[in-house]
């Protein structure tokens, strides 16, 4: 039996190095401001990544989402790395690493968005936190293969009723833990909702001829969360540091050619420091 699950992790660990492979061409919609983005998170901030690997592509069409990975950022809960090197910030899972943290620099060259809790308390923040930390060096089982080869076709064919269940196989083992149910753990850890099964039911108030509706949140199980569930949760706000840090469209140099026909992002808005309308005739790459 021994040999047998060696022989599983081995193929796991394969099968879960190609599905952390790389899709090339991908290039963000709008270039990264990473001190914008350090400027403007928050203890307990859930950042959204659109990934380029193999397993992004998967994820993304059953969740029917542009966010394919989350992490849960912790400030500096971790302390200053001893070597000096960048303060490592994020803590996510992933396959081939499980449970780990990362400095904010490692999805500086992806689309990101950040996700935050409305009113959560400090003393909650510290609990969502800790439930994180503790959860450091946690592992994927690699060794359901089952679990892993559902993400070998970027475009399943599986009815839409079904593509969520996809996301909640997996082997139940207590140290398994992908992005999305890690994070979804820790916030159910202190009763803060994400996106909760709502039940809806009538009753009928003593002198009124109505019915009231009452709503009774029931919590699902963290394996059925993806990403895309904090993005559209009504608990969680969205904050665009762009926006956050005084955007003022009136300060954009803007280039007075006929509008571009070619793909989103080829454009460039470069920064005018000289006197006079800020209308430039023409801009070279």
């Amino acid at each position: 039996m021994a040999m047998f699950d060696t022989l599983l992790d081995r193929i796991g660990r394969r099968l879960a190095a190609h599905l952390e492979e790389e899709v090339s061409g991908y290039e963000p919609f709008t270039p990264s401001d990473p001190e914008t983005l350090r400027a403007t998170l928050q203890p307990c901030d859930v950042v959204l990544v659109e990934g380029n690997q193999q397993i992004s592509s998967a994820i993304k069409f059953l969740t029917q989402s542009t966010w394919s990975h989350a992490a849960l950022y912790v400030g500096d809960a971790l302390g200053a790395p001893p070597d000096g090197s960048e303060p490592r910030v994020l803590i996510e899972a992933n396959l081939g690493s499980g449970v780990h943290a990362v400095p904010l620099s490692h999805y500086q060259t992806y689309n990101t968005r950040i996700c935050r809790p409305v009113g959560l308390t400090e003393s909650d923040q510290r609990k969502v936190i800790d439930f994180a930390l503790t959860r450091l060096g946690y592992k994927y089982d690699l060794r359901n293969l089952i679990d892993l080869a559902r993400y070998l076709l970027p475009n399943p064919p599986v009815p839409m009723r079904w593509r969520r269940r996809m996301l909640a196989l997996g082997s139940g083992e207590p140290t398994r833990a992908i992005c999305s149910t890690l994070i979804a753990e820790a916030f159910q850890a202190v009763r803060y909702p994400v996106l909760p099964r709502v039940e809806k039911f009538a009753i009928k108030r003593s002198g009124m001829s109505d019915y009231a509706k009452l709503e009774i949140l029931h919590i699902r199980h963290h394996s059925l969360f993806a990403p895309r569930d904090f993005d559209i949760s009504p608990y969680f706000r969205i904050v665009k540091p762009t926006v956050e840090k005084g955007f003022d469209y009136k300060q954009l140099t803007w280039s007075n050619e006929a509008a571009d026909e070619g793909p989103i992002g080829e454009g460039r808005v470069v920064e005018d420091k000289r006197p006079g309308p800020k209308i430039l005739d023409k801009l070279e790459p």
